[in-house]
Parts: structure tokens; C-alpha cells; sequence
């Protein structure tokens, strides 16, 4: 048997034994019909939450309108909030440590009929501060923030998909 059969003969088990034990690629998956039509119902706009969720369902092949008007589904972002607290602090008294936090909470509502009741979600991740190197704290700080309401995203983008 020539190698390059044997490798065509692996790579055929091997997928057909992935695809018999239930294992599936994550991701966005199609969303379903009765979101194709989609409003985001939020208080903030600009928030990095509610960019991604956009971007993420318009990648997605759904449609996001600017009126509840034009849609056949509402997602409903009760809450959208980030922010950060102490988590340490020195003997001088000094932060030491920050905690990040990103919280949610929303609800999927498709013709007027509530599909998914109020989901709450929220992401911490901590990090060391130090006073010599503000500037770049600051940056770090938006980037997990950033990484938070990416994954926050990620877990609302999979209900979605199994609505």
C-alpha cells in the first residue's frame, strides 16, 4: 500500500470517528432562522460589548436593523458593565493587584414572545499594578477588558445559536 493511501485512509477514520462521537468544532454556528432579522436593544451603543455582539452576528449572516421596527427579534441588553477593583494592596497601603470585571445581562425576545429569559454573565481577570509603569497598566487594563466582553460575546453567540 502506497503512503499516500495510507494517509487518505487515516485521515478518513479518524474524521469519521470524530464526527460519530458528537465532536463538533466550536464557533459561531448558523444562528437560526427566527434571528435573521435581529435589533439590539441596548443603553449603550458604544460600549465594547455591544460592537462585538454586532460584529459577530453580522458575520454570522444575521441582520442587525436600527429599529425594533424592521425586526422579528430583539436582543435585550439589560446591563453592560465593566469596570475594576482593588484586589491587594501594599504595606504603604498602595494597589498592588486590580480585579477587571465585565458583567451582562440580556434577554432574546422573536415576535414578541420572550425565547430566552434573562441570562446574567460576568468575566473577572485580575492583574499586578505598578506605580513606575501607569501608562502601560492603563492599556493592559482595556485590553482584558476588551478580551472579557470578547468572550462574553463568544458565550452569547453559542446560546444564540442553540435557540
Amino acid at each position: 500500500m502506497s503512503l499516500s493511501r495510507i494517509s487518505t485512509l487515516t485521515v478518513l477514520l479518524v474524521s469519521t470517528g470524530l464526527v460519530g462521537c458528537g465532536f463538533r468544532m466550536q464557533g459561531i454556528g448558523p444562528f437560526p432562522a427566527s434571528l435573521a432579522t435581529t435589533y439590539i436593544d441596548t443603553p449603550d451603543r458604544y460600549s465594547v460589548f455591544y460592537r462585538e455582539l454586532r460584529s459577530e452576528l453580522e458575520q454570522g449572516g444575521v441582520k442587525v436593523v436600527d429599529s425594533p421596527v424592521h425586526s422579528n427579534a430583539v436582543i435585550r441588553i439589560e446591563a453592560d458593565n465593566s469596570g475594576q477593583n482593588v484586589l491587594t494592596v501594599s504595606g504603604r497601603n498602595v494597589p498592588t493587584e486590580y480585579n477587571v470585571f465585565y458583567n451582562i445581562s440580556y434577554s432574546v425576545w422573536v415576535e414578541s414572545e420572550e425565547v430566552l429569559p434573562a441570562q446574567d454573565l460576568g468575566l473577572t481577570q485580575a492583574y499586578t499594578y505598578d506605580t513606575t509603569t501607569v501608562l502601560g497598566k492603563n492599556r493592559e487594563r482595556d485590553a482584558i477588558r476588551d478580551a472579557l466582553a470578547e468572550n462574553l460575546v463568544r458565550q452569547v453567540t453559542q446560546q444564540l445559536s442553540l435557540l
